[in-house]
């Protein structure tokens, strides 16, 4: 969700700031802001505003201040306590403007703490947690600001990554994280914090990641990290593998198109020296270390949350047919709260594009606690589940930066895959069908290049639906999470009412609210599972409802039961969720184009859900 981006270093415009946050507007946010010392006046200047960046850029422009400084910070809030306010919006500041900060996260103490802030003189402005922060840092600040941070943090319950300047201790910026994404981009004679790496790769491709509870002091030529106690600690300097090029559009007109348009190039990234084709295996690198663990295993948890989830269902499927282990998909955010039976013959699965999902971290280290095997699929190197987890696969697809995700689901299902495979030959199964699967595997790329080729014929399909209001995807079996993906997608960029549901539920209720007025986009490629969901599809038909089917190439007989179709390739029955998720996600994008919504950047949503 909020985007930071923090700087020290030889640069005074203030400009820097601005671009840098423009690359992190995907990420969800409804106010933006700065601050920034001036050495000439002595003082820290800011100015925050409500609406996109381009408002704050405004303000900035039209205002008396000056507009070079160093170190300054900036910041994109999405709202979670408090209103869409001016006096809301990061950065904020303690009683004598000394202490300024943004934040990304929940203080959860925060009604106690503002009540003993208060009956001890502090004066609030804002309806915010986090500006609490600012009050405790300054009251502990006796000139060094470090010193102050490691003191409030100690009475913080809740989670944050936190970056601070101060007028009276200005040539440094010290920054916290528990729980909330923050790394460190070290440059030449600069280092840059931010929360997300697309806001530091155009200046370095070295970054070093924070972890819990850990403080970091930044200056023009130095950092260093410290634990809450001060004592100071080791870190590795990373280095990012992708160019800022690859997160521009590209001359798309959306980066959630240009997104769609890699889908065939995240399967072939996901399975790039991966397969062994001749012995019908993968070879997974980071599962080396817990092979023998592997192989001992007597039931997995597949996490996630979102689409993550959807894709982890999917996994469901695919592991306890093809591997024989018994499978459990959960949502992390309704498994945190349960008490599964768990012993040391269960592992998990953990599902997440950014690795950051607060939700699905939760769970993991209850897991990692309880002494379960924890593993994880994510997108991105370095992120709090890829050093949480025991081990994992990561899914190589690449920068995401629209909102919704869809490559990296795609990645996500086709590393999913692997992991089947991987579990499968370690079992039962045969030699044949490893080769089988993955020989179709290796097709996939070319495969779902096909189905981008009818992309105008989908756009004006979505031309003809548009005009609903409401509508429902229908799938069974592997293709059950994809209807609820399809769903999702629609919803969260078009903004109409979209409910996925199994075939097989229809005559339990949902049948109910079927009429001319209601399609179905019925996903039905011949399978295991096709008579079934053509009988769903006559009861719908029953009810004068409109279906646009997702089939498998060849099938000419469903012409004459839907009203339309969308056709896909033949592959393996396990592969199809990959292939008729490709139509679902162009379907959702041009309705939602056609409709003119700000599709990257979707109302009221965020990239990476990093608060519960």
């Amino acid at each position: 969700m909020c985007g930071i981006f923090g700087y020290i270093g030889q640069n005074t415009n203030i400009e820097l700031g601005l671009n840098a946050l423009k690359r992190l507007e995907y990420r969800g946010y409804d106010s933006a802001g700065a601050a920034w010392f001036n050495d000439e006046k002595k003082e820290i200047f800011y100015i925050k505003k409500t609406g996109r960046i381009k408002s704050l850029e405004e303000e900035i422009n039209k205002s008396v201040f000056p507009k070079i400084g160093n170190p300054f910070i900036f910041h994109t809030r999405w709202a979670s306590h408090g209103g869409i306010t001016d006096a809301n919006a990061h950065p904020h500041y303690d009683c004598h403007k000394n202490i300024f900060l943004v934040h990304n996260g929940i203080v959860e103490n925060y009604r106690v703490l503002k009540q003993r802030l208060s009956e001890e003189g502090h004066k609030f402005y804002s309806d915010t947690d986090t500006e609490i922060i600012a009050h405790l840092i300054e009251k502990f600040f006796k000139g060094n600001l470090e010193e102050a941070v490691m003191s409030a943090l100690k009475l913080i319950e809740g989670t944050y990554a936190l970056v601070v300047i101060s007028q009276k201790d200005p040539n440094k910026i010290v920054a916290a994280r528990k729980s909330s994404p923050l790394l460190i981009g070290v440059g030449e004679k600069e280092n840059i914090l931010a929360s997300d790496a697309s806001a530091v790769i155009g200046r370095t491709k070295k970054v070093v990641y924070l972890n819990d509870d850990e403080v970091a002091v930044l200056t023009p030529n130095d950092f260093n990290i410290f634990n809450l106690d001060n004592i100071k600690k080791e870190k590795v300097i990373d280095e990012i593998d992708w160019d800022l090029e690859e997160a521009q559009k590209g001359g798309y007109k959306h980066f959630m198109l240009k997104e769609i348009m890699e889908e065939p190039e995240a399967i072939q990234n996901a399975i790039l020296g991966r397969l062994i084709e001749d012995d019908g295996n993968v070879k997974l690198g980071g599962l080396d270390s817990v092979e023998s663990r592997l192989r001992n295993i007597e039931k997995l948890f597949l996490i996630g949350c979102g689409t993550a989830s959807f894709a982890s269902q999917v996994g469901e499927y695919m592991i306890e047919e093809y591997a024989g282990i018994p499978c459990e998909f959960d949502i992390g955010s309704e498994l945190r709260y349960r008490k599964p039976i768990l012993d040391k013959k269960t592992a998990a699965i953990f599902v997440s594009q950014s690795g950051e999902t607060a939700d699905t971290l939760a769970t993991l280290k209850e897991f990692k606690n309880k002494g379960l095997l924890t593993l994880g699929i994510t997108n991105v190197v370095g992120s709090s589940q890829a050093r949480e987890t025991d081990a994992g696969v990561y899914t190589r697809s690449g920068p995401e930066i629209a909102v919704a995700s869809t490559k990296a689901f795609i990645g996500q299902l086709t590393t999913l895959i692997l992991f089947t495979v991987y579990l499968g030959r370690q079992r039962e199964m045969s030699l044949v069908m490893g080769k089988r699967i993955v020989s179709e595997l290796v097709k996939l790329p070319d495969l779902a290049n096909q189905i981008l080729k009818t992309d105008s014929e989908i756009r004006r399909l979505a031309e003809k639906y548009k005009k609903y209001h409401n509508f429902f995807f229908i799938g069974r079996k592997y293709n059950y999470p994809i209807a609820l993906e399809g769903a999702l997608k629609l919803k969260e960029i078009s903004y109409l009412h979209a409910e996925g549901t199994a075939g097989g539920e229809l005559k339990h209720g949902p049948l109910a609210l079927i009429d001319e007025n209601v399609p179905t986009i019925a996903i039905c490629p011949s399978d295991s599972v096709y008579e079934k969901m053509i009988s769903n599809i006559q009861e719908i038909k029953a009810r004068k409802g409109l279906v646009l089917a997702i089939a498998t190439e060849g099938n000419e007989e469903i012409k004459k039961i839907v009203d339309d179709v969308i056709y896909i390739p033949k592959t393996l029955e396990m592969l199809t969720p990959i292939l008729t998720t490709i139509p679902l996600h162009l379907f959702a994008y041009h309705i939602a184009d056609l409709l003119g919504r700000d599709i990257d950047k979707p109302k009221n949503l965020a990239k990476s859900v990093t608060i519960e």
